[in-house]
């Protein structure tokens, strides 16, 4: 039996457990059967980098899919019991006037960037890749030293970040006071991935990062998503359809991308992308007439930067097998908070990190 009709069938059997489920404590055991991190349907969606190149989309996809069409029908499932549950308690207790009226309001809900991350790591993982993570305390070698940015590099002045003392107790005494530092990037797990695993290699790095920054548009602390692709033949053509995919499921499948030359130390040749403006189309006027002021009547949003993974970066790695003579890989990088502050019509970063419930309701 092929992947594709055992997700199939997977799907139906989730169907049938959760349509059957009778009590919440069942329904329950129904999520774990299909969604724990045991389930067979998990352990597909682990299993997409080990498939053939040309099975990973439709696999990937089917299975993602398959999975939020269970969570839904498992949430929907849930409101049902629930509300069973206590008509039957109100029938059988005496009238409690204090009881929030029906349904009750939700206790809390999750953050727009809490959101967007997992939509996003979603979309990727559909597409065949794995989500790690790594220390938001990072070295400078991770940081910078093994991306390309070797000491006194202007590009470090770019990224201007948090520095910190490290205790002679856990150094040894021979690191120096700005050997150890917030990460301004999740690109250090790009060299931390690479010296664990052997090529290929298919990973997105969502996270905190940190720079001194601090206006409308900048934030001394935000959330940012690397992706990392490396095996043979990888090209910049893959990087260009693999972005597309992305964005097409992030923003509508009617988005186009383009990409513009740009420098960053640890690519090479390195590029900035954007996306149409979905707003306007990409006419950069709406429909009135008016100026699109989304896309500033460019017709194009900038979101991130990408390109080719620099050789010089492989030489960092090349005991574990990334010899740039064999492999090649590309890397892209955005802002988590963008993609929200574009999906959800923000215009002030800082409102992501006020707490002020009046925004923060808007998304329950």
């Amino acid at each position: 039996m092929g992947m594709i009709e055992r997700i199939e069938e997977i799907s139906e059997s989730a169907q049938e457990a959760v349509a059957s489920a009778d009590d919440l404590s069942s329904l329950e055991a129904v999520r774990v059967q299909f969604l724990g991190r045991k389930a067979e349907l998990t352990g597909i969606l682990r299993g997409i980098a080990e498939l053939e190149a040309d099975q990973r989309g439709k696999v990937g996809g089917l299975a993602n899919e398959v999975r939020q069409q269970t969570e839904e029908l498992i949430s929907s499932r849930s409101a049902e019991l629930e509300a069973a549950e206590l008509e039957l308690s109100l029938v059988a207790d005496s009238i409690d006037v204090t009881l929030p009226g029906s349904p009750a309001a939700p206790v809390g809900h999750l953050h727009p960037v809490t959101r967007t991350r997992r939509m996003i790591e979603d979309v990727m993982v559909g597409l065949g890749y794995r989500v790690v993570e790594g220390p938001e305390v990072e070295l400078d070698y991770y940081n910078f030293t093994a991306l390309n940015h070797p000491p006194d590099h202007p590009a470090r002045m770019l990224q201007d970040t948090f520095y910190i003392e490290p205790s002679p107790a856990t150094t040894g005494g021979d690191r120096g006071p700005r050997d150890v530092l917030l990460r301004t990037h999740t690109s250090p797990m790009q060299v931390r991935a690479m010296e664990a695993s052997p090529p290929p290699l298919f990973i997105i790095v969502p996270g905190k990062t940190y720079r001194r920054d601090s206006d409308a548009t900048h934030s001394p602390m935000f959330h940012q998503v690397e992706g990392l692709a490396v095996g043979e033949g990888v090209t910049l053509a893959d990087l260009k359809g693999t972005l597309l995919a992305m964005l097409r499921e992030i923003f509508g499948p009617d988005r186009e991308i383009r990409m513009r030359p740009h420098f960053f130390p640890f690519t090479e040749p390195s590029v900035e992308f954007d996306v149409s403006c979905f707003r306007c189309g990409g006419s950069g006027s709406l429909d009135g007439g008016d100026r699109c002021g989304l896309c500033k009547a460019i017709g194009w949003i900038e979101l991130g930067g990408a390109g080719m993974v620099d050789p010089n970066v492989f030489s960092f790695v090349s005991d574990a097998g990334y010899d740039p003579d064999l492999v090649s890989g590309f890397a892209f990088g955005f802002g988590i908070e963008r993609i929200a502050m574009l999906r959800h019509g923000i215009g002030d970063l800082r409102l992501m990190f006020d707490n002020d419930l009046r925004m923060l309701e808007q998304f329950s």
